[in-house]
């Protein structure tokens, strides 16, 4: 069998012991699938995620950097974005979610996170461009615009929340944040 197809396999198992919450069988194909091939950072960000999910923030931290060092991916990248964030250093953090969105602008995670260090900071007038530009590609993304409005808002911008807002309740009318938002721009 070729060390290609030895890695595929192993990847595909990690993925799926990890899908199903399985960590220590999950890792040991990650580690196999990392061994066979280590010129893909799959196996790292697998690795890295079980790290996380066992509250290991300094190895899962490593384990993003090896797999951003193989392929600066978003997913690496976000990854080292999020660990950063939970230990404090907030402004490595922000630039990893940065380059991250840079390089995917639809990444959830990223998008989340930097909106978070947004507040944070100061800074809710640098993640607004982030927000745009995600809806520039997903414009039915009904949380992504609440929290531009949210943003919006916060910057002194209310008239053109209202307009986001408006767009979220005509296209579902019970969502609770944004009818929430809009009843407060309306007191």
């Amino acid at each position: 069998m070729s060390s290609h197809l030895d890695y595929e396999i192993n990847k595909e198992l990690g993925e799926c012991y990890l899908f199903m919450g399985d960590l220590e069988k999950a890792e040991d194909y990650y580690r196999k699938a990392a061994a066979s091939n280590g010129v893909h950072p799959d196996p790292y960000l697998g690795l890295a995620t079980i790290a996380v999910q066992r509250g290991a923030l300094s190895d899962a931290l490593v384990l993003y950097r090896k797999a951003a060092d193989i392929e600066a991916g978003d997913k690496a990248l976000a990854g080292m974005g999020l660990v950063e964030m939970e230990q404090g250093d907030a402004e490595a953090a922000y630039g990893h979610l940065a380059a991250a969105l840079a390089l995917n602008p639809e990444n959830l995670v990223a998008m989340n996170c930097i909106v978070r260090l947004g507040y944070h900071f100061g800074r809710v007038a640098d993640v607004v461009p982030y927000l745009e530009n995600y809806l520039s590609l997903v414009p039915g993304k009904d949380t992504v615009r609440t929290t531009l409005a949210g943003c919006l808002i916060t910057l002194g911008r209310p008239e053109e929340a209202r307009a986001h807002l408006e767009q979220v309740l005509a296209s579902d009318p019970a969502n609770p944040e944004a009818r929430s938002l809009y009843e407060g721009l309306a007191a």
